[in-house]
């Protein structure tokens, strides 16, 4: 079993169309909250980002936040949480996220969040870190992403241990005994950290 203390959320800073993604970014939280599992997010007040830290705020879990300076203003930086760090940049909020996580779920988001859930995909597969990472596929919000990362897939531009590395899931309690489950496969490392 893997040892799950917190957990990286990647979301989007609006709240989508649909009260769905807004619905799962609470259920999310109660989740995480029921099994003792802190939120480490973007550290901004508005959006399904906002929402995520809010639900997990208001049911006594701990919500830790990293936000860029930048973006403080713009993602309006929630000032309520456990703990906020301000970083000088995206490089280091995104380090500083994985450092602190045990694993990283993407909720629906927008390009921000493809960005950041494939990034650390990448550093999975290039063995930089062995912890899980799973897309909460919320009324089928991911549908033809996945639909086109097997599409990636049987054209062979990725290999079958890579595509397995990212889980996905709509239920979030499934996902998150998932990763409590998680074994990480062994993965070649391509490059050390300091090599990046």
């Amino acid at each position: 079993m893997t040892v799950i203390k917190n957990i990286c959320v990647y979301c989007g800073s609006s709240f989508g169309r649909v009260d769905d993604y807004g619905q799962a970014a609470n259920a999310l939280a109660q989740a995480l909250v029921r099994k003792n599992i802190g939120l480490v997010y973007g550290g901004a007040s508005i959006g399904i980002m906002g929402k995520v830290a809010d639900e997990v705020l208001a049911l006594g879990g701990e919500v830790l936040g990293v936000i860029p300076k930048a973006l403080a203003h713009k993602e309006v930086a929630h000032h309520h949480l456990t703990q906020l760090r301000v970083t000088e940049s995206m490089h280091e909020r995104k380090m500083l996220m994985a450092e602190l996580s045990d694993g990283f779920i993407a909720l629906p988001g927008g390009i921000g969040t493809f960005e950041e859930l494939f990034e650390i995909w990448t550093w999975a597969q290039l063995g930089f870190h062995h912890k899980p990472i799973g897309l909460l596929n919320i009324s089928g919000y991911y549908d033809h992403l996945i639909q086109f990362l097997d599409h990636v897939l049987a054209e062979q531009f990725v290999k079958q241990e890579t595509r397995d590395l990212l889980m996905v899931e709509s239920d979030p309690d499934v996902l998150l005994d998932r990763f409590i489950n998680y074994q990480a496969p062994p993965v070649i490392e391509w490059l050390s950290k300091e090599e990046i």
